[in-house]
């Protein structure tokens, strides 16, 4: 009596556990998504970010707080200056 007891709840519990694997199954496949727009959009944003700190002037860039990734190189007196965008 026991077993068949065991053997309805299996039963029951087979159809809950399918619906939770689909769940989890679509909501990881959303997560993948956004994972790949985020590392797109920040590959986009390091690009961005490097392009405006070779055309920021030397003293803008000494106020900015240290972000941990390399510094543009600063032109030497006897090279020239990098070009400026205009205000």
């Amino acid at each position: 009596m026991s077993g068949d007891i065991d053997k309805k709840i299996e039963q029951a519990m087979d159809p809950a556990k399918s619906y939770l694997m689909f769940v989890v199954h679509e909501e990881m496949e959303t997560l993948k998504e956004q994972i790949r727009d985020l590392e797109e959009r920040n590959v986009t944003l390091e690009q961005e970010n490097s392009l405006l700190r070779t055309m920021a002037r030397p003293e803008h860039l000494a106020q900015m707080p240290s972000s941990g990734l390399p510094q543009p190189r600063l032109p030497t007196h006897n090279e020239p200056s990098p070009p400026r965008a205009c205000s």
